[in-house]
């Protein structure tokens, strides 16, 4: 849905090409590994960023990371293996940001224009360009299920809030969305005035969202 089909918390908020290696001390074996992983996760999506999906690979990630590829490979047993995870992790950010966005609201029109505006949001900051870059990158058939659940996380509070507005046909109304978003989408990025995108794009869609009710 919109830009996360194509498409962290306060660290989550920061650019990944803006983000330094951490450099934290570790006291036990797990939080040892759990640094470990993100410091590699970290290295994958530094080189999406800067020369795409593609240009994932073992030897890439080690390099970058300082490590050697036998320790890659104690983590992920592929470089599709961590592309998978590197996504799920941005989906999975991607949607507590939207979560966060509606939260405590009680009108589902306004829930929802919330969730367009943080939609698109994400995309004037810039912080769609991950997911971009991992877009076209092939992904092991195993972690399918899981990049799926990521994805109908994201449309969670949309689902329930177009429901909630008595829309019968929801997936009509989700495609609807998604095509006027993508299109707000392109135009941000091809440099038109993201504020003015937003607000012409969330009113458009709640007023079409309304004649299908």
């Amino acid at each position: 849905m919109g830009p996360s089909c194509e498409i962290h918390c306060a660290d989550f908020l920061l650019p990944w090409k803006n983000r330094e290696m951490p450099r934290i001390s570790t006291e036990s074996l797990a939080q040892h590994r759990d640094w470990r992983r993100n410091q590699l996760i970290e290295a994958a999506a530094a080189i999406a960023l800067e020369s795409g999906g593609d240009s994932i690979t073992v030897a890439a990630v080690a390099q970058r990371a300082g490590l050697s590829r036998t320790s890659v490979y104690e983590y992920f047993a592929s470089s599709s293996d961590l592309i998978a995870d590197l996504i799920i992790e941005e989906l999975q950010s991607f949607a507590l940001t939207l979560d966060e966005a509606v939260a405590g609201i009680d009108s589902p029109a306004e829930a929802i224009e919330r969730w367009i505006s943080a939609s698109l949001g994400y995309v004037a900051d810039g912080r769609h360009l991950l997911a971009k870059a991992l877009n076209a990158t092939d992904l092991p058939q195993d972690r399918s299920a899981a990049i799926g659940a990521a994805h109908r996380a994201l449309l969670a509070p949309l689902t329930k809030n177009l429901q909630a507005l008595g829309v019968k046909d929801v997936l009509q109304a989700l495609l609807l969305i998604q095509a006027a978003t993508d299109v707000a989408t392109k135009r941000i990025e091809s440099g038109n005035d993201a504020e003015s995108e937003i607000a012409m794009t969330s009113r458009f869609c709640i007023a079409g969202i309304r004649g299908l009710i």
